[in-house]
């Protein structure tokens, strides 16, 4: 079983992690920058914070085997603080870099004018760079804040398809289904999502879009509840292809979108997937 993890914050993470994950069958995964629970007072941080994630990070992946990818933005919760809005003017410096394969994570905390205006900015920069943008939905008023969402993707004019929104629940996916955006999932120990509501929503909306993530971080995560939910989809009478659709193929597709996704060591070959020149691995 191949496993790629689109959506963890390995920063927060050991290598004990990585050695676990390694062992668990996960070969790559993208670590969106997020807000690290303390804090920043000033732009000069997040540079810091950008280069660990396109440069110390993937060199840690690395020595696990695991291929390691980034997205890189001003997060929604930080969209409110003054001292951090500057950060907006050095994204293009990064979203220029091989590694960086979406605009994220954006969207909405609280859904202040704030963030409406680092949301609209950031996906005109998603257009720009022609790159995916990877949206985070709100944790309070969820459904109002994944319509609002939608309601702002649409009016952008990005193509829905370059759109991962993440978060999702049995409220949401119906609408994020039906926007042609893709369709992200958080499956936690105790909140957010659980492998085996995350196969009946699989069995009722079948795996077109979807992308299962940990979204592990610093609070009470599971850098093994992909595997987990693999494991729990196999029970439930789902076959190895489509275990490997939602695991694998699945987020390859999308952040392959961005023409820089790389599965394999230097000097392998190319291919074409999904419209987009990538370096493939092996099985």
């Amino acid at each position: 079983m191949r496993i790629f993890d689109p959506h963890i914050h390995m920063t927060s993470r050991t290598t004990d992690d990585y050695a676990r994950m390694a062992a668990a069958g996960v070969r790559a995964l993208v670590e969106p920058a997020f807000w690290l629970g303390q804090p920043r007072t000033n732009p000069g941080s997040f540079t810091d914070y950008f280069d660990s994630l396109i440069g110390w990070e993937p060199y840690r992946a690395a020595q696990f085997g695991i291929v390691h990818h980034a997205t890189i933005a001003l997060n929604p919760k930080e969209a409110n603080d003054p001292r951090c809005r500057p950060v907006l003017d050095l994204l293009p410096r990064y979203l220029d870099k091989d590694r960086v394969v979406a605009v994220g994570e954006i969207g909405y905390d609280s859904m202040t004018p704030e963030e409406d205006d680092a949301f609209e900015r950031q996906l005109a920069l998603a257009v720009e760079h022609e790159l995916p943008a990877l949206v985070h939905t709100p944790h309070r008023d969820k459904a109002h804040g994944t319509r609002r969402t939608l309601e702002v993707v649409a009016a952008s004019g990005i193509d829905p398809g370059r759109v991962a929104v993440d978060h999702l629940n049995e409220v949401t996916v119906g609408i994020v289904r039906e926007s042609g955006c893709w369709m992200g999932f958080s499956i936690y120990p105790e909140t957010k999502m659980s492998p085996p509501r995350m196969v009946e929503i699989l069995r009722e909306h079948g795996p077109e879009r979807m992308l299962v993530n940990s979204a592990a971080d610093w609070g009470h995560s599971d850098p093994l509840l992909t595997l987990e939910t693999a494991q729990a989809m196999l029970a439930a009478g789902f076959t190895e292809d489509d275990v490997d659709r939602v695991l694998w193929r699945n987020p390859v597709e999308f952040y392959g979108q961005s023409g820089r996704l790389d599965l394999t060591p230097a000097g392998a070959g190319e291919e074409t997937f999904a419209g987009s020149s990538i370096k493939r691995g092996g099985s």
